[in-house]
């Protein structure tokens, strides 16, 4: 029959900003950021076609006094058995166990409020259901869960804009309470990390990266420390005109192996080295700004080095 066992919420350090979301309403003084008038050449079907486009980019940090709100949906499907890190957010992960054929969704709700010109604070939820489908030795057996995961408090900072050179963001994260095998864990995970850009209209490169440190906590009866982990993802987005953004790029992931009452708990029966795996994704995205407060995002990952199977991520920002 098939385990229940779908835990360890794992969420991997992240930034809450989406780079570089282009709204038409963003064109409004002191409600964007760096602001660039351009006239793109695009060829479409072999005809040159002329536009002028004032593009955005929208505030990476919320403004003094306003609130952000975020709601996500995500889906992710595996085949075999691998620990798969699904997109709560943009750059927001949790790792869940998958066995055999497994789907996955993960709701998140996401509220961020600006404290002053460069700082930005925020608070999230993250609520799974799956559904777990195994067959072995002629017997198949199916499992459900959904719970709450997590929720996490942080701070977004802004040290520079975006000028003659890279723009630099860093954020500070802590998980309020995890829950893991059934235990409620409070404050044992933390994470930190940064976001660089430079824009050149009408594109805009990029590069997040951030390492989540986990202490050990209580599963069940037993101390259980899941590995501290570390990732990089450049990416590169283009505005195709003042409303919509595509977005390419890839996720490279090294995590520590996981420990329980002191013993190493491999990612998969198939690992030469348990105590260290290491991952990488591509990362496919369009972003629409439907109006000059709303955001709708979609990203498309698949597993480039492995069997950990591909994730639909779905987000819409509203604010106030």
């Amino acid at each position: 029959m098939a385990s229940d066992n779908l835990t360890c919420p794992e969420p991997i350090p992240h930034t809450r900003w989406n780079l570089p979301v282009r709204s038409a309403g963003r064109l409004k003084p002191q409600r964007c950021g760096s602001r660039f008038t351009l006239a793109v050449m695009l060829c479409s079907l072999g005809t040159a076609v002329r536009a002028d486009l004032p593009l955005t980019i929208e505030d990476l940090i919320s403004d003094k006094g306003d609130v952000k709100l975020s709601l996500s949906l995500s889906y992710t499907n595996n085949e075999k058995g691998l620990l798969r890190f699904t997109p709560t957010g943009p750059n927001t992960y949790v790792s869940l166990p998958s066995q055999d054929n497994s789907d996955l969704l993960i709701g998140s709700l996401s509220l961020a409020y600006g404290l002053a010109r460069n700082t930005e604070i925020y608070g999230r939820s993250s609520y799974l259901y799956s559904n777990a489908r195994t067959k072995s030795l002629g017997e198949s057996g199916s499992a459900e869960d959904n719970r709450l995961l997590d929720s996490w408090v942080g701070v977004n900072y802004r040290f520079k804009e975006d000028d003659a050179t890279p723009a630099l963001l860093g954020f500070a994260e802590t998980a309020g309470f995890e829950e893991h095998q059934g235990t409620l864990n409070y404050f044992k995970s933390w994470a930190v990390g940064f976001t660089t850009y430079h824009a050149i209209d009408p594109i805009v490169f990029s590069l997040t990266g951030g390492y989540r440190l986990n202490q050990t906590r209580k599963s069940g009866d037993h101390d259980f420390r899941p590995g501290n982990s570390l990732f990089l993802n450049p990416a590169v987005d283009f505005a195709m005109n003042d409303r919509v953004t595509l977005t390419m790029g890839w996720r490279w992931m090294r995590r520590q192996a996981d420990h329980q009452a002191a013993q190493i708990i491999p990612r998969t029966s198939e690992d030469l080295q348990p105590d260290v795996h290491t991952s990488t994704e591509l990362r496919l995205g369009v972003s629409y700004g439907v109006s000059a407060d709303d955001v709708i995002q979609s990203i498309f990952t698949a597993n480039t080095s492995g069997n950990g199977g591909s994730s639909l991520f779905f987000n819409w920002q509203h604010t106030f």
